[in-house]
């Protein structure tokens, strides 16, 4: 269906109303305002609107924008950084997602390339089913990066590096390059102040090991130089197309269509067996 934008907010009541008449996805991209080394707080919430946007594009579906205010994490240390808790990011995650539902989305997916958002999706689209009986799909955008995108950006060495570039990429397939300073302030990458506990943190999955915060600004991290605006345009178009790339391999046009027919066998099932919704 041609749009004149594939973010919601963006639309008339009644271009909406048009999109529902023929389909019912949307994409939810769930993000955080955090300090993020020469990065804008809220780079893992542009990075994960890009990828929305991509997949949007990909599979004629519409993007929930502006959600950035969830679990930040170890960054709290940030004056910048502002952090929600896990249960009051969840409920208001799941509030929308009841919305989205009573407005006609029965498929909707939630993405993210912030590390922590998980412990926040992961419970609501659970609980979500379980409450409705429509399936709502999490994609971990950093699960994502490493099942499918390992040979991607392979020459920079660093997951921070990776990730500067698939930042800039999306600030620049957004239009909004010019938002990420230049210089290299934030180069320097000295021993992380918690990487005496990495025991600790690998005995789950990212966050959701154990409670900690970060003992300096820098351990949150790293940033490559941008010397110059041209620099930083060809360190973003490297970015931009590997994070196409990405969104390609994930199919999200596939998964799309995968949720419909989990929702159509979820209804059956819970026609036979009615005692399994809540």
């Amino acid at each position: 269906m041609e749009l004149r934008t594939r973010f919601l907010p963006k639309l008339l009541n009644c271009e909406v109303e048009e999109y529902l008449a023929q389909n019912d996805l949307i994409f939810i991209p769930v993000g955080s305002v955090e300090m993020h080394g020469g990065m804008p707080l809220e780079c893992e919430t542009a990075l994960s609107e890009a990828a929305a946007l991509l997949m949007a594009q990909q599979s004629d579906g519409l993007v929930l924008p502006g959600l950035a205010y969830f679990y930040a994490g170890a960054t709290a240390i940030g004056r910048g950084t502002t952090q929600v808790s896990v249960q009051q990011g969840t409920a208001y995650l799941a509030a929308i997602a009841d919305s989205l539902l009573r407005q006609g989305f029965r498929r909707q997916i939630y993405l993210s390339l912030h590390g922590p958002a998980h412990l926040t999706c992961s419970p609501m689209v659970r609980d979500f089913f379980d409450r409705t009986g429509a399936p709502a799909l999490y994609i971990d955008l950093m699960l994502q990066l490493d099942r499918l995108g390992k040979d991607l950006l392979a020459e920079h060495s660093s997951l921070a590096e990776k990730l500067d570039l698939l930042i800039l990429g999306a600030y620049r397939l957004l239009g909004r390059l010019d938002e990420i300073p230049l210089g290299d302030r934030f180069a320097a990458q000295p021993p992380s102040t918690v990487s005496p506990f990495s025991p600790l943190f690998s005995a789950a999955y990212q966050s959701g090991a154990v409670g900690y915060c970060f003992g300096a600004p820098a351990d949150h991290m790293p940033t490559i130089p941008l010397p110059d605006p041209a620099h930083r345009e060809l360190i973003a178009q490297e970015g931009e197309t590997a994070l196409r790339e990405l969104v390609l391999r994930i199919d999200p046009a596939a998964l799309a269509a995968q949720l419909t027919a989990l929702g159509e066998f979820a209804g059956r099932v819970r026609k036979e067996y009615p005692w399994s919704a809540r």
